[in-house]
């Protein structure tokens, strides 16, 4: 699979471990982890965006090498939290970049939007393992990645759900085998909502996931399923088997995760709790799996699986998806920034929930910039969306 490039293993080694993204959920949970079992892993860079307080205890408790925060504003805040410690510390993009160079044998990837893009990009040309929950770095330059991934030989592994549990079914299998990857989606706390309904949706109910405990910006994706049509993109960078091999199913329960079907007819789907913590433990563990506090699946309590065919019509997002990455060049990282412009303004109450989709359809196709061929390139596109966003916001 295209995810799966080398034999890098750390197995039987205290594995050194770079969480970017420490503070936000899937870093909490990373760290969640790696309490249970303290005496495999070397924490020796940890970063957050803004939150220095929560950044100096956490790299204090794990005896952290380097914590970096992100807005530079807050250095002063970190250094005072972090004195006598003698845990280094630094501030700002470029110092996340060079945080990323520093050698070690696992990096979590979890710092939202495409501020996380050239740190990961930096991971990545090291050659050892990355752990990717970031969207952004595969929706908006799965190209420039996906090469930076071929060229160090740097083992990818998916944390999103979704993804991982692809990665999980298709263990022992190859793409050239496979008939069709399944991605399934809860449908979000809207799924029976008319549109007329969603019209009125506020802020506070959609960012409440009938399923899955999430970021705010996360849950709003999920409610208007922008969430899984990143994901189809994600999939599409992570496992080319072909678009029309790649399908999105409504499974309102959130236990099967993902499915595999092979060209023989078998299927083989990943099982679990709607717990991201399965998904990290299984990419921080990798080759191996661990012990995990995650509740186990009972299916006598669940009792049901129920599966939809998605609407795309309630639902634009996902067709604008679709869209974007069949268009391909520029438009993923384009619809990528004009909807986190647009959920940032629907959370501030200054766009209603369903303009969210309208407004990413008008730029993407008002905006037509030459493709990226690099991160410059990518950056200054994503610039420029962001800026017609934010007009048509007004």
């Amino acid at each position: 699979m295209e995810v799966e490039q080398n034999n890098i293993s750390v197995s039987g080694a205290i594995k050194s471990i770079s969480i970017f993204g420490a503070t936000g959920s899937v870093g909490t949970s990373t760290l969640d982890l790696i309490r249970l079992e303290p005496h495999l892993y070397n924490v020796m860079v940890l970063t957050a965006n803004s939150d220095a307080e929560k950044l100096a205890r956490l790299a204090i408790e794990f005896s952290a090498d380097l914590a970096v925060i992100a807005d530079a504003q807050y250095l002063p805040a970190l250094d005072k939290a972090l004195a006598g410690s003698g845990i280094s510390s630094a501030g700002g993009a470029e110092a996340l970049v060079k945080a990323a160079q520093i050698d070690s044998d696992w990096t979590m990837a979890s710092i939202v939007g495409c501020a996380g893009l050239e740190p990961i990009l930096t991971a990545v040309e090291r050659g050892k393992i990355v752990a990717l929950a970031n969207k952004e770095s595969l929706v908006s330059a799965g190209a420039l990645m996906m090469a930076a991934v071929h060229k160090s030989g740097t083992r990818l592994l998916p944390v999103d759900s979704e993804h991982n549990a692809l990665f999980q079914c298709l263990a022992g299998g190859s793409l050239d085998q496979v008939r069709r990857l399944t991605l399934t989606a809860s449908g979000g706390p809207f799924r029976t909502f008319s549109l007329e309904e969603m019209q009125n949706v506020t802020p506070a109910q959609a960012v409440a996931h009938p399923n899955w405990s999430m970021g705010t910006k996360i849950s709003v994706d999920s409610a208007t399923m922008m969430n899984k049509g990143l994901e189809y993109i994600e999939a599409h960078h992570l496992f080319p088997v072909g678009l029309e091999k790649i399908e999105i199913l409504v499974h309102p329960q959130s236990v099967i995760h993902s499915m595999v079907e092979y060209i023989d007819r078998s299927t083989i789907a990943q099982l679990g709790a709607p717990d991201m913590c399965i998904p990290i433990a299984s990419a921080l563990a990798w080759p191996n799996r661990m012990v995990t506090d995650s509740a186990p699946l009972n299916l006598l309590d669940i009792a049901r699986l129920d599966f939809e065919a998605p609407d795309y019509e309630r639902f634009p997002s996902l067709r604008l998806a679709h869209d974007a990455i069949e268009q391909g060049g520029a438009c993923p990282a384009i619809l990528n920034a004009v909807n986190e412009v647009a959920v940032g303004a629907f959370l501030e109450d200054r766009l209603g929930f369903t303009e969210i989709a309208q407004l990413c359809e008008k730029i993407v196709t008002d905006y037509n910039p030459k493709t990226p061929h690099n991160l410059d390139d990518l950056l200054a596109i994503d610039a420029e969306a962001r800026s017609l966003a934010f007009a048509g916001i007004g």
